[in-house]
């Protein structure tokens, strides 16, 4: 059993900066295929970014290329989404989400586990 808990939501104005963290239980963590998911009110829930082990392989959604970055730290067994230039339209329940296979590409059914989430809020 894999859990997942993120933190580092907040509210914040347009153009500025948020640092989520996920911290995840599991003694192979490294091999995992971590991912950021979002969904705002009324939406579905929508890629944000996801890497492999080792950071190998990184993927991004278009509305984020070039703001946010995804990165992890395997000794600490923690992911993180480091989120500038914040958008209101980038308001939403940030999700970590986790596949333990380790598989590439990225695709939402195969994550089998997640967080509950931490809101981000950005104003204008």
């Amino acid at each position: 059993q894999v859990q997942l808990v993120e933190s580092g939501g907040g509210l914040v104005q347009a153009g500025g900066s948020l640092r989520l963290s996920c911290a995840a239980s599991g003694r192979t963590f490294s091999s995992y295929t971590m991912g950021w998911f979002r969904q705002a009110p009324g939406k579905e829930r929508e890629f944000v970014a996801a890497n492999t082990w080792g950071g190998g392989n990184t993927n991004y959604a278009d509305s984020v290329k070039g703001r946010f970055t995804i990165s992890r730290d395997d000794a600490k067994n923690t992911v993180y989404l480091q989120m500038n230039s914040l958008k209101p339209e980038d308001t939403a329940v940030y999700y970590c989400a986790a596949d333990p296979l380790g598989r590439w590409p990225i695709k939402i059914r195969a994550m089998d586990y997640w967080g509950k989430g931490t809101l981000v809020t950005v104003f204008s």
